[in-house]
């Protein structure tokens, strides 16, 4: 190519100036350099010195690319053509100079000579030379050298992003080999995890079964015994039943069960050393049983049954010792309470009241062991001795107040007291042994609520016998059967059965006290009638006749006694029936009575006073029981009724 030929060239003057072609041949347009068009981007761009900020492995590239023949062969977008370079560099072409040339170049006429010849032959001095002169390339040199070096530097960058796009190209490689490598692990991953949910899932219920928490572990061996502590230990009873049933066919069950037995070891010693603290704070001085019971023993019963299951005889044992313990509690503390019952200002109603009393006999009273005047009383009135049967059941009378207490009292006052306070406390002791020791039967539980109120009952019974044995009051008497009486339907109603015994036992002390005194009363009944002579007072044999005899017909004093003494029994037997024993000792206590008024009528001369002296006495009667109920009432009311009428009375 002509331009390869004087580039080659170093100056003009080092070789003569080369001869002239035909002017017809000087306009053929410049061959393409193959791969020009590829780098043509780069050289306006180079030109403006844009090299001068690339790095040296970016100006000075390899010396063999692939990419720069890929290049060479693709046109770059956007990039002027090499020919339009050329033409900025050298000018402008006259259109009509280079249309007649064409013209020329297509009709070159070479007559019969060769290309050659053609070439060699001189032109025509009459034709005007269009073929630029080596001056004028000496004068555009310095642009060709200046496209040379864009050319080569556009080569170079190039090359450099030739090596960048090599070097991305095998980075991305590494990269998509390195995420095929992770999604294979991811693959792996969730396979492995799958198939650790389904191993879970078979597996994690029996885990949690048998093992258990390094927590529960601290809270059973070292924690404080507490709500918490009783739900750690209920969590060790779960997982030791799991692994007592899985140790025979499980090694890993049978592994864990010497650590869970260790534990529960541990737990069978802390509850029994927090068990035995709280039975030796029931021999303190002043303190509430009950309190202690529900808030230390009942809130931890759990603990006790824990115990019982796995240590049977050392749960007996502490048993024992509770019931040791509670059993001197209850009888020190009844034994003081009985004490001060004793101070109080009891009446004495002695062999000396009786029915058929003589009034001049004088009457007593005990008063802290020692005898006084006798305070005001009436033995054969009920009075308002009613009341303490309508009172409730919700305190007993303390033990201060019975001590400082100086007014005088009937013997059901302390009856009351002590059973009332007696039945309190068996009822609160026999709930807490039903639920302390709810996993025993019914009959060691009862066994245990006698052992340890036996000698309580034992105090209460002798504090009985010791108020009704000196007296002869009946009311009285009937006054404390109808409290036990009472004090059996609530301790049915607190379903505490086993204090029947005691109750039962007390009656068998009242019931006989009671007609004893009744036998008495008939007794003086009947010494009064067998006192008096029979006979008319103006007669011989009235000498004899007892100075109880009446005057006038006018109801007798004894009448008035025994009117008041049968409707205080007939008030308290209300509800009674005929089984009782106060029903025949009311019938013989009136067929006595009768007898009485019967024969001291007989004081009287006329018939008309005598019927007279009875059907006021039995009217009298009838009067005073008018507003009992009752059935023995009814028949009692009836029975004085129908006296009155036979009498003629109205």
């Amino acid at each position: 190519m002509w331009l390869n030929r004087y580039s080659q060239h170093p100056s003009p003057s080092s070789s003569p100036a080369p001869q002239r072609r035909p002017s017809h041949l000087a306009p053929s347009p410049l061959p393409h350099r193959p791969g020009i068009t590829n780098r043509s981007s780069s050289l306006s761009l180079l030109t403006n010195g844009s090299t001068d900020s690339l790095p040296a492995s970016a100006r000075y590239p390899p010396a063999h690319s692939n990419l720069r023949n890929q290049l060479d062969a693709s046109p770059v977008d956007n990039v002027p053509h090499p020919l339009d370079v050329l033409r900025d560099i050298l000018g402008p072409i006259q259109s009509d100079s280079l249309s007649s040339d064409d013209q020329h170049d297509a009709n070159v006429d070479f007559g019969e000579l060769s290309l050659q010849e053609f070439v060699d032959t001189p032109l025509s001095s009459d034709q005007p030379s269009e073929q630029p002169s080596v001056e004028e390339f000496q004068k555009e040199k310095g642009k060709f050298e200046d496209l040379h070096k864009s050319i080569v530097a556009c080569d170079e960058v190039l090359k450099s992003v030739e090596n960048y796009l090599t070097s991305f190209q095998a980075d991305l490689a590494a990269v998509s080999a390195e995420i095929e490598t992770l999604q294979n692990r991811s693959s792996g991953l969730n396979t492995k995890l799958e198939t650790r949910k389904q191993l879970e899932t078979m597996l994690g219920p029996e885990v949690d079964a048998l093992t258990i928490s390094p927590a529960i572990v601290r809270k059973i061996s070292d924690g404080p015994i507490d709500d918490a502590w009783i739900r750690a230990l209920d969590d060790l009873e779960k997982r030791s039943k799991t692994v007592d049933a899985k140790a025979a066919r499980s090694k890993s069950a049978s592994d864990l069960k010497p650590l869970i037995d260790s534990l529960k070891n541990k737990a069978v010693e802390r509850t029994r050393d927090y068990v035995v603290s709280q039975i030796k704070a029931l021999r303190a001085p002043g303190v509430n049983a009950q309190l202690i019971q529900q808030n230390n023993f009942m809130r931890y019963k759990d603990a006790f049954q824990f115990l019982d299951r796995h240590q049977p005889q050392l749960g007996q044992e502490i048993g024992r010792a509770y019931i040791n313990t509670i059993r001197w509690f209850y009888l020190h503390n009844f034994s003081r309470y009985k004490a001060s019952l004793e101070k109080m200002t009891i009446h004495v109603i002695d062999k000396n009241e009786v029915l058929a009393q003589d009034d001049t006999t004088k009457r007593t009273t005990v008063v802290s062991g020692s005898k006084t005047q006798a305070a005001p009383h009436d033995a054969f009135s009920l009075g308002r001795r009613m009341d303490m049967l309508k009172g409730s059941f919700k305190s007993a009378l303390s033990s201060h107040i019975a001590e400082e207490d100086k007014s005088a009292h009937y013997l059901e006052a302390p009856f009351r007291a002590f059973n009332l306070a007696l039945m309190d406390n068996a009822s609160g002791e026999y709930s807490f042994l039903t639920e302390f020791f709810s996993k025993q039967s019914y009959h060691e539980v009862n066994r245990k609520f006698g052992e340890i109120f036996q000698p309580t009952f034992a105090l209460g019974q002798a504090l009985t016998k010791q108020l009704i044995d000196p007296t002869i009051d009946a009311l009285g008497l009937l006054m404390t059967v109808r409290l036990n009486q009472r004090f059996a339907f609530e301790l049915q109603r607190r379903k505490v059965p086993a204090m029947e015994g005691y109750v039962n036992g007390t009656n068998m002390l009242l019931w006989p006290r009671f007609q004893m005194v009744m036998d008495t009363h008939c007794e003086s009944l009947r010494k009064a009638t067998s006192s008096l002579s029979g006979r008319p007072a103006g007669s011989a044999l009235s000498l004899t006749s007892s100075a109880s005899a009446p005057q006038s017909i006018a109801p007798h004093q004894i009448t008035q006694r025994f009117a008041n003494f049968v409707q205080g029994i007939l008030a308290l037997s209300s509800e009674a029936g005929d089984d009782e024993p106060v029903h025949n000792s009311l019938g013989r206590l009136r067929n006595d009575f009768e007898a009485f008024l019967t024969k001291l009528s007989k004081s009287f001369a006329e018939q008309k006073k005598r019927e007279r002296f009875l059907a006021n006495n039995y009217s009298l009667v009838g009067t005073i029981i008018a507003e009992t109920e009752g059935k023995m009432a009814k028949e009692l009311k009836a029975h004085f009724a129908e006296k009155v009428e036979e009498l003629g009375g109205r």
